[in-house]
């Protein structure tokens, strides 16, 4: 079992296969045991929910810092890890780079939930099938963001200037954000939601919980296999993340070039989304000023690529990044409750 001790990504595989197994048992707990049944999932269920999965996005700090005093020394992917004093520093500045990481991805999770419900409410999804939809739609984004980090670890490490690059979209997709804070997708006019009807033999309606089912092709009279609108539904979700992971992950990696923190704070951030979804979805109004929190803190993370090499030897302090981000999203959070105070959800 040695090969369990190799180094794969600046940490050993058994390491890896630790949090992908807590991850999959998580997932089998959710599906398997709390939501067997296609069923409604009601605002207090989904709060409590939440307040699980921050829990445990939060708790997962403390293996962080178990993990970066005992098992990451000089040779840490992250230049400031790699030169803390002691494995305590290690540990501590680990902690803040993962949870400057979890709090922008959950942002960026939350603002996701703008769009997913659009979808839902194109598509007239019951709020007992959404559940689903969401479910797959994680797992698909376990796997994609898998892969996008993996490519971003591999151009990272390869080329210094990628992270130049980052920083540029971060830039960019921050002022745009800014600019286009009340521009509403047009779900009807989506060219893959139109490729996929020209392609694609769809049913006119929804069949429960099924994304195929088997139907009389009218046009050769053969039992063929059909898409139901709740997958079309899937995949339009599944396109909104692979959207928001042109964002999300330069953004993480503009915080640290360390894959174990950023698949970790993504994994994490993500994997309470659907919890959230339901509760966010019935308020996501009361939150609107947090767009511009959130577009802020893109635009800071991708200026401190450059303000690290003039102003902080190479790279802005890990304290500083955490101050900075909690701070901004903090304020947007109370600003949007504040002027949103004396308004329903019919608004």
């Amino acid at each position: 079992m040695e090969f369990l001790s190799t180094l794969w990504l600046g940490m050993p595989l058994w390491i890896w296969f630790a949090f992908l197994s807590t991850v999959i048992a998580i997932l089998a707990f959710d599906l398997g045991i709390l939501h067997k049944d296609a069923r409604t999932i009601e605002i207090s269920d989904s709060l409590k929910m939440s307040g699980l999965y921050i829990g445990l996005g939060l708790a997962w700090a403390a293996a962080v810092y178990w993990i970066y005093v005992h098992y990451s020394g000089t040779g840490a992917v992250d230049p400031q890890i790699a030169a803390a004093a002691s494995p305590e520093e290690r540990g501590w500045i680990a902690v803040k780079l993962y949870m400057t990481g979890y709090l922008v991805e959950k942002t960026l999770a939350m603002d996701n939930v703008f769009i997913i419900s659009l979808i839902f409410t194109y598509f007239a999804v019951p709020r007992e099938y959404q559940h689903r939809v969401l479910f797959w739609g994680i797992l698909g984004v376990i796997v994609l963001r898998a892969i996008m980090i993996g490519l971003g670890a591999a151009l990272v490490m390869e080329f210094s200037w990628v992270m130049y690059l980052f920083a540029v979209i971060l830039l960019a997709t921050g002022i745009k954000m800014l600019i286009m804070v009340d521009h509403q997708p047009d779900i009807a006019n989506n060219p893959v939601l139109r490729f996929l009807k020209s392609h694609m033999r769809v049913t006119e309606t929804l069949h429960g919980q099924a994304f195929t089912v088997r139907q009389i092709d009218q046009n050769t009279g053969k039992t063929v296999l059909f898409a139901t609108p709740l997958l079309l539904c899937l995949i339009l979700v599944e396109i909104a993340d692979l959207v928001f992971a042109i964002d999300s992950v330069p953004a993480i990696f503009a915080i640290t070039p360390d894959p174990f923190i950023v698949y970790t704070s993504n994994i994490f951030a993500i994997l309470g989304l659907r919890a959230l979804y339901f509760a966010l979805a019935a308020m996501v109004h009361r939150f609107h000023y947090l767009k511009y929190a959130l577009a802020l803190v893109l635009i800071f993370i991708g200026a401190k690529i450059f303000l690290g090499d003039f102003m902080f030897d190479g790279k802005v302090p890990a304290s500083i990044s955490l101050a900075v981000t909690g701070g901004l999203l903090a304020a947007g959070i109370v600003f949007s409750l504040f002027k949103t105070r004396n308004k329903n959800s019919s608004n």
